[in-house]
């Protein structure tokens, strides 16, 4: 086992001689083992260390057992530690529903049988262990998740701008192409002068489509002039392209944002928007955003059918959430905020409430 893999294990007693045995006893585990003589000691450990188990006998002076475990509960930091009482005398079916009651996972009656002391830190130590490690690992998810997304929103950018210099750029040649040769249709027979014409319009809907895709994947607005012109924009497209009529509330005491925050409102925005026509069945949605205090929230809703009852649970359950909106859940959390959906046989309303972060106050 290395270092790093240890976990700390807090031994509480107000004697001596008994913190040795237990060191004795504990010693072959190889973890890191903690004494403290006193309630008071104990605490400081626990605020200064991370404590996987902690060993505590219940008969001690100023702080016993009971008033200790009570103030560890307290504190958020220690909810899930685990607490292992040792008393000297028979505790009463009472005095092991205070144990319980107060925290305890377990208790053991001197005298102690060194192979079950070990045996039960063990398993909680070992519980401990595994518990970091998937933390780490969760952590790590949540780092490549938000690099993921960082990366495919600078894709769409480098497509969405390639999309309009060069392809935009041959799209326009050929339409002044067309032009000149629409010049000259007097003196082409009929058949070729109706094909250039198609050819024509073919054109100038290529154009319109390819200035559609460049600024679905990322609109020019949002880079030159902010959030809000940029969220107005995709509405009025959403609105004309859907035929879903979408109102609009935008608070105007919203300016320029930090910029990780103003392409994850319009994904947001953009992916709610998405599902309201691909599923909801509703002719009508509405997008409110506005700040309050050091927030800044987010709502799209609509009138359609809302979400199945089945799929509702399963979604609350952290399955079947589909790309978009677990999409959605990793920029909310990222950005450290929260994402609530309500959702009844009278439509579906999301709401994102996420720390608010100006483009003054980071660049302050």
């Amino acid at each position: 086992m290395t270092e790093q893999e240890k976990v700390n294990i807090l031994m509480v007693d107000d004697q001596p001689g008994k913190l040795l045995s237990y060191e004795v006893i504990l010693g072959e585990l190889g973890e890191n083992l903690i004494k403290a003589q006193s309630g008071r000691e104990a605490l400081d450990h626990l605020l200064k260390t991370d404590i996987a188990v902690v060993l505590m006998d219940v008969s001690m002076p100023e702080l016993d057992g009971f008033e200790l475990a009570d103030m560890i509960r307290q504190h958020p930091r220690f909810q899930q530690t685990a607490i292992i009482f040792i008393s000297a005398v028979h505790l009463t079916d009472l005095d092991r529903l205070k144990a319980y009651q107060r925290g305890a996972v377990d208790y053991i009656s001197v005298p102690i049988v060194p192979e079950l002391l070990r045996a039960k830190v063990s398993v909680f130590a070992d519980l401990h262990r595994k518990t970091r490690q998937l933390e780490q690992l969760n952590r790590e998810l949540r780092a490549l998740s938000a690099r993921l997304i960082t990366m495919q929103d600078e894709e769409r950018r480098r497509i969405a701008r390639d999309l309009h210099d060069s392809v935009g750029q041959f799209v326009a040649a050929m339409s002044m192409n067309n032009g000149m040769a629409l010049r000259q249709a007097d003196k082409l027979s009929r058949e070729a002068a109706d094909a250039l014409h198609q050819n024509s319009l073919l054109v100038e809907q290529l154009s319109k489509e390819i200035r559609t895709i460049s600024h679905l994947l990322h609109p020019p607005l949002l880079d030159e002039v902010g959030l809000m012109p940029a969220i107005r924009s995709y509405a009025d497209g959403f609105t004309e392209r859907s035929n879903v009529k979408v109102s609009v509330d935008l608070s105007p005491e919203i300016g320029r944002l930090a910029p990780n925050l103003e392409i994850s409102v319009f994904r947001i925005v953009q992916e709610c928007l998405t599902n309201v026509y691909r599923h909801s069945g509703s002719e009508t949605a509405y997008i409110k955003i506005w700040p309050s205090e050091r927030l800044l929230t987010v709502q799209v809703s609509d009138e359609g059918k809302g979400i199945p009852a089945e799929k509702r649970i399963s979604m609350f359950l952290g399955s079947n959430q589909g790309v978009g909106l677990s999409g959605m859940r990793e920029r909310v959390r990222e950005l450290g905020g929260t994402l609530e959906i309500q959702s009844s046989e009278g439509g579906t309303s999301i709401t994102a409430a996420l720390p608010l972060v100006t483009a003054v106050a980071l660049s302050a």
